[in-house]
C-alpha cells in the first residue's frame, strides 16, 4: 500500500480535505435568517408581539386603568363574536380557500333559532339544534360545490352570501325578537350572554366558548391526523392526494364544519344582543378575515395557527378599545386595522421566502 498522492492513502487524505474546505466554507444564517426561520415555524410569533406592544403602548397613554380587569375582560367580551368566526374562517383558509358567507350563515342560524321558538313554538333547544343544523347544512352546500364540483371557493361563498342574506330578510320579515320576550319565554336562547365574575373580571359564556373552541380546535389541527390532512390540503393539494390524503373529504369536512362553527355563534349572538335581529353582525364576514390576515395565517393555505387568529382579533379589540378611551376619532382605529392587514400580508409573502 502505497502513501503518495496517487495511492490509496493519499486519495483518502485528499477526500477528507475536499470535506473540511466545503465545511468550512459553507454558508451561514445571518440574523435576519434566523429571524425568518423562526417567523416560519412559528408564525403566530408575530402578531403576539404586535398585541403585546399595543397593551403597552396603551398602558402607558391611559394609565393603570387600561389594565384593570374588566377592561381587558371586556376586550374579550368584545372580541367572542369575531373569534368564533374567526376560527371558521380559519379552517377554510388553511385550506387555500375563503369563505364570504360565515357572517349571513351566523345570522341566519340565529333568526331560525329565535323564529322555531317563537312562530313554531317549539322548545328553545330544538330550536338550537334547528339552527345548528342549518348553519351546518349551508357549510355542506359550500363545501360540495367547492371540493365535488371544483368550483372556486370566493365565488362559490360569495354567491352563497347574497342567497343566505336574502333568505334571511325573506324568512324574518326583517322583524326583531326583542330581549324581553327572550327573557320571559326562551332564556336559553341568551344563554351565552350570562356571565361569572372572578375579583374584578367579568367573563361571559360567550368568552368561555370561543376559548375552548380556539384551544380544541388548536389541539385538533396540531395532533391529530385530520389536522395534518388540512394542512397538507392547504400547502399543495395535489401532493396530499398523492400521499393517500382524501381532498375532497376533508374540503366537505371543513366547509360544514365552519358552518357549523357559524351557527355556534349566531346563538353567542343572541347572547351578545338579547335579542334576535335579522340585521346584526353584517361585517362578521370581513372581521373574521382581518383577523386571520393579522393572526398570521397564510391567505395561501397551508400555514398559521388558529392561536394566531385569536392574537389577530385580541389586536383590533385592543386597538378599538384603546383608541375609544383615548376619545380619538373612530377613523383612526379603520386606518390601523388597514395598516396592520398590509403589513401582515407583506410580512407572510416576507417569510415564505424561507421555504425556497
Amino acid at each position: 500500500m502505497t502513501n503518495d498522492a496517487t495511492g490509496p492513502l493519499g486519495y483518502e487524505a485528499a477526500l477528507k480535505g475536499s470535506v473540511d474546505a466545503v465545511a468550512e466554507f459553507a454558508p451561514s444564517r445571518t440574523a435576519v435568517q434566523r429571524l425568518q426561520h423562526v417567523l416560519h415555524q412559528t408564525p403566530a410569533l408575530v402578531p403576539l408581539l404586535v398585541l403585546l406592544a399595543a397593551i403597552a403602548v396603551f398602558a402607558v397613554a391611559l394609565g393603570g386603568k387600561f389594565f384593570a380587569p374588566f377592561t381587558l375582560t371586556l376586550i374579550l367580551q368584545q372580541v367572542a363574536i369575531v373569534g368564533i368566526v374567526g376560527a371558521a374562517q380559519s379552517l377554510v383558509i388553511l385550506t387555500a380557500g375563503i369563505d364570504l358567507s360565515v357572517g349571513a350563515i351566523m345570522v341566519l342560524s340565529s333568526v331560525v333559532m329565535g323564529q322555531f321558538t317563537f312562530r313554531y313554538g317549539l322548545p328553545p333547544g330544538i330550536a338550537v339544534l334547528c339552527g345548528l343544523a342549518c348553519g351546518a347544512l349551508m357549510g355542506l352546500v359550500n363545501g360540495t360545490l367547492v371540493a365535488r364540483m371544483k368550483l372556486p371557493p370566493f365565488i362559490v361563498t360569495l354567491g352563497m352570501w347574497q342567497i343566505v342574506l336574502a333568505t334571511n330578510f325573506l324568512y324574518s320579515a326583517n322583524e326583531t325578537i326583542r330581549a324581553q320576550d327572550i327573557e320571559q319565554q326562551a332564556p336559553l336562547l341568551r344563554f351565552f350572554g350570562e356571565s361569572i365574575k372572578i375579583g374584578g373580571a367579568v367573563f361571559t359564556y360567550g368568552v368561555i366558548v370561543m376559548l375552548l373552541l380556539v384551544a380544541v380546535l388548536s389541539y385538533i389541527l396540531r395532533h391529530t391526523a385530520w389536522g395534518r390532512h388540512v394542512y397538507a390540503v392547504g400547502d399543495d393539494p395535489d401532493a396530499a392526494e398523492l400521499a393517500g390524503v382524501q381532498v375532497k373529504n376533508v374540503l366537505t369536512a371543513v366547509y360544514t364544519l365552519s358552518g357549523l362553527i357559524c351557527a355556534l355563534a349566531g346563538w353567542v349572538l343572541i347572547g351578545r344582543l338579547g335579542s334576535v335581529s335579522p340585521t346584526a353582525g353584517q361585517f362578521a364576514n370581513i372581521e373574521s378575515i382581518t383577523a386571520v390576515v393579522i393572526g398570521g395565517i397564510s391567505l395561501f393555505g397551508g400555514r398559521g395557527s388558529i392561536m394566531g387568529m385569536l392574537f389577530g382579533a385580541l389586536i383590533v379589540g385592543v386597538f378599538s378599545l384603546g383608541l375609544k378611551m383615548m376619545g380619538t376619532d373612530p377613523q383612526w382605529t379603520y386606518l390601523l386595522i388597514g395598516a396592520l392587514i398590509i403589513a401582515a400580508v407583506a410580512v407572510d409573502q416576507w417569510i415564505r421566502k424561507v421555504a425556497g
